[in-house]
Parts: C-alpha cells; sequence; structure tokens
C-alpha cells in the first residue's frame, strides 16, 4: 500500500510517517517499479504500536528500546519491565509537578480582584513574581516525549 492508504488506516500523518522512517523507528518499505514507497501490514502494525506508545507518552529513545526487545521474542522480559517501571516513575514525577502546578494557578487565581484595572491585577502582579520563584525551583521543563530512559 502507499503511504496516504496507510497513513488513513493507521490514523497518523503522513510527515510523521516519513519522520518515524528517517529516525528509525520505521523501516524505510521497498520501492515499487514506479518508484513509490510499498507498505506491508509490518508496517501498520509497527506504526500502530508506535503509535500506542505515544499514547502511553513514551519518548522516541524508550519506544526504540522496546522494539528492540521485541525483536528478541524468546529473552526474558525484565528489560521490558524495567523500561515500564522508570516511564511509570516519569508519570508519577509529572503528576506531582502538575498537582504543584495547580495549586500555583489556584493561588494566582485568587490574587484576582473582581472588577478591577489591568494595572491592578492580582494575577499579573501574581505571575512577575511567581515566574522569578519558578526559575529557581525548577531544575527542568517538561516537554511530553522529551524524557530519556534516565529520567525519572
Amino acid at each position: 500500500m502507499r503511504i496516504g492508504a496507510i497513513a488513513k488506516q493507521a490514523g497518523i500523518p503522513v510527515e510523521t510517517i516519513r519522520y518515524y522512517e528517517k529516525i528509525g523507528l520505521l523501516p524505510e518499505p521497498v520501492r515499487d517499479a514506479s518508484g513509490y514507497r510499498s507498505y506491508r501490514q509490518a508496517h501498520l502494525d509497527r506504526l500502530l504500536f508506535i503509535k500506542r506508545c505515544r499514547n502511553l507518552d513514551m519518548a522516541q529513545d524508550e519506544i526504540r528500546e522496546l522494539i528492540r526487545l521485541a525483536e528478541n521474542p524468546d529473552a526474558d522480559c525484565s528489560g521490558v519491565d524495567a523500561l515500564l517501571a522508570r516511564h511509570l516513575d516519569h508519570v508519577r514525577d509529572r503528576l506531582r509537578e502538575l498537582a504543584s502546578l495547580e495549586q500555583t494557578l489556584e493561588k494566582l487565581q485568587a490574587a484576582c480582584s473582581d472588577g478591577g484595572t489591568v494595572s491592578e491585577c492580582g494575577i499579573l502582579g501574581g505571575l512577575t513574581s511567581e515566574l522569578d520563584k519558578l526559575d529557581m525551583a525548577s531544575d527542568h521543563n517538561h516537554v511530553p516525549g522529551t524524557h530519556g530512559q534516565g529520567h525519572s
């Protein structure tokens, strides 16, 4: 099948499929006589696997490692379990970060003076002082999907 057809079946944009090929998550398909990529069922299965992993907020390196582990079906599954445990630790850390973020936003919202002017806005004033505190307290920024295996 061609790239448009596999993109539709997988529910993944064509550009993303090309990107997965470029970074090695998806093997490049053979080309037919007219030069078009010819995808097989194995490509669709891999795309759906990647999509499920991405829906779990797994990073590319984590997905790559899972694919590597899956290529040896008779091996002990402790590597898969360890990877998932690290990812679960990351998710739990992120939940704590989000709970802290929620508290900060609630405090800022409570600072709003009803019906005041922008110059009197407690939220804007609080953001100025809160950002200073957050910059000093935060040791990293989280961007979904960018955590590595070594981070918890």
